[in-house]
């Protein structure tokens, strides 16, 4: 049975953002041109098994190229179509270390099960179609809560994705007084996919209805 056109397209939508963001992403030029300010991270995007959520979903984790094992940042992440654009749940994981290098050895997350995440809410990112880019952003509203130095902060998390590459700017602003507290003060950072894991996403999606949000 033939999609529908539009609805095709969706699925084309939400298929190219998916197998784009696959991979291991890495900023080694940008901390080799410039030490004092970057250090080398990795940032991983590893599928999930479609059964996990029923449609599209990815583990991630970042990590300092000197310690692959130890992540400083984890999550897990849904896909949702939204028509033209890509809404994307995020995850905390209760235990991360549990799953600690399940980016690069996927076996790991062999046991990863519903009971180990906790939704964060507020905190999903909007992806929409640019061009030859993708262009993502934390969902409107400053509700996305971080704790940080001492004060509560609000995230603001800044995405572009291409193909081959992945560069972001996360910033912490204070509730109060709307000033940066935490985040890269030089700019953002720029990651080159070194390994593709697209052949990990599905080739075609099964239809589901688009969530509604927070």
């Amino acid at each position: 049975m033939l999609l529908p056109e539009k609805e095709k397209q969706n699925n084309d939508l939400i298929l190219q953002l998916a197998r784009w963001m696959a991979g291991d992403f890495s900023n080694y030029k940008q901390a080799k041109s410039n030490p004092q300010t970057y250090a080398h991270i990795h940032v991983f995007f590893r599928p999930l098994p479609w059964e996990f959520f029923n449609s599209i979903g990815f583990y991630s984790e970042q990590v300092y190229d000197y310690d692959l094992w130890s992540p400083y940042r984890q999550g897990v992440h849904r896909l949702i179509d939204r028509g033209d654009s890509v809404y994307i749940e995020n995850y905390a994981l209760k235990d991360g270390l549990l799953y600690a290098g399940g980016g690069r050895e996927r076996e790991i997350l062999d046991s990863l099960t519903h009971d180990c995440i906790q939704r964060r809410y507020h905190c999903s990112m909007i992806f929409k179609r640019e061009g030859d880019m993708f262009r993502g952003s934390v969902e409107p509203g400053n509700k996305c809560l971080v704790s940080r130095k001492g004060c509560q902060t609000y995230l603001i998390s800044e995405v572009e994705l291409t193909e081959n590459t992945w560069v972001s700017l996360d910033r912490g602003m204070d509730i109060n007084t709307h000033e940066q507290v935490w985040g890269s003060a030089a700019g953002p950072l720029r990651f080159e996919k070194v390994q593709s894991f697209a052949s990990e996403v599905p080739k075609s999606v099964t239809t589901y209805s688009s969530h509604q949000g927070d």
